[in-house]
C-alpha cells in the first residue's frame, strides 16, 4: 500500500504542537490541522512572538501557563516562555501522557541555512528530539500572516508519513522548508553554508536616548543542487535531517590524543 492510500490515523497517537510565532499564529492552526490527521493534537506554544530565540530556556522567571480556545475546533496552552520551555513544559507537566510525536512549526519565515541556528521553532522541535521523541520543524519562507500555507502543509504530511513509516535514527530532527503556495516537489536537502551580512541602524528615542535596529541579509557561501537555499530558490520544498551533536567529527579524528 502506498503512503498516498495508507490510513495513517491512529486515534492513541498523542501529538505535541509548537512554535515560536505564538499560540495565535495562522502557521500552528495550520500545522496542527495536519496534527490532526495522525492522532489527537495537544498545542503548547508560547504567548507571545518568540522569533529567532533559538534554544534558549527560562531559569529565572516563573513560567505560567494559561488555556485559551484558538477557534471553534482548537484548545491550547499558552506558556510565557520560550518554544524550547513549552516542549519541556508539556513533556514533563501539561500533558496527560507523554507525546508519541512533536511537530513545530508552521513558520512565518525560512529557517533554512544559518536560520537553522536562530530558530526558536527548530529548537522546539529539537528539544523534542533531546526528550526521545521522533521530531520534525516545519517552516514556509513568506513572513506575511497571509501567506498560503497549504504547501507547507503538504510537505509535513509527507515529513510525517515518512517518520511514521521509518522512524528517525536518535539525536536527528527533520527541518522542513517550503515557499508559499501549492508543493511543488519535497526534496531532500543539504543545510546551506551562508551567513547574514547585518548593519544596525541607530536611531534616537522620545527621551533622546539611542537605540539600534539590526537589518541585514542572507549571504549564500557555497552552491549546491543538493542545498536547501538553492532548491528553495527553484520553488522546491525541502527537508533536513539535522543533529545537536556540534562536535566537528571530521576534525576530531585527525587530531592527537593529547595537546602539547
Amino acid at each position: 500500500m502506498s503512503s498516498m492510500s495508507k490510513n495513517y490515523y491512529d486515534p492513541d497517537r498523542l501529538i505535541l504542537v509548537c512554535n515560536d510565532d505564538g499560540i495565535f499564529s495562522p502557521g500552528i492552526r495550520a500545522l496542527a490541522e495536519v496534527a490532526k490527521e495522525f492522532g489527537e493534537v495537544s498545542i503548547i506554544a508560547p504567548d507571545r512572538q518568540q522569533s529567532a530565540v533559538g534554544h534558549a530556556i527560562t531559569v529565572s522567571d516563573p513560567l505560567r501557563v494559561t488555556s485559551f480556545q484558538i477557534n471553534s475546533k482548537m484548545k491550547g496552552q499558552a506558556v510565557n516562555g520560550t518554544p524550547a520551555d513549552c516542549v519541556k513544559l508539556g513533556h514533563d507537566k501539561l500533558m496527560g501522557r507523554k507525546p508519541d510525536l512533536v511537530l513545530s512549526g508552521i513558520n512565518h519565515g525560512s529557517n533554512a541555512g544559518i536560520n537553522i541556528i536562530y530558530s526558536g521553532t527548530v529548537s522546539a522541535a529539537t528539544e523534542g528530539t533531546i526528550l526521545g521523541y521522533p521530531s520534525i520543524a516545519v517552516s514556509c519562507t513568506e513572513f506575511t500572516e497571509s501567506a498560503e500555507l497549504t504547501g507547507a502543509q503538504d510537505a509535513a504530511r509527507r515529513a510525517v508519513r515518512f517518520v511514521l513509516d521509518h522512524g528517525l535514527p536518535s539525536g536527528i530532527t527533520l527541518n522542513v522548508n517550503a515557499p508559499g503556495g501549492p508543493l511543488k516537489g519535497l526534496r531532500w536537502a543539504k543545510q546551506a553554508n551562508s551567513r547574514y551580512v547585518e548593519e544596525f541602524e541607530g536611531r534616537i528615542d522620545p527621551h533622546n536616548k539611542p537605540y539600534f535596529w539590526i537589518t541585514g541579509r542572507l549571504e549564500i557561501l557555497d552552491q549546491g543542487e543538493d542545498l536547501d537555499l538553492n532548491l528553495l530558490n527553484q520553488g522546491y520544498a525541502t527537508i533536513t535531517p539535522i543533529q545537536y551533536d556540534l562536535t566537528a567529527h571530521n576534525f576530531f579524528k585527525n587530531q592527537s590524543k593529547e595537546l602539547t
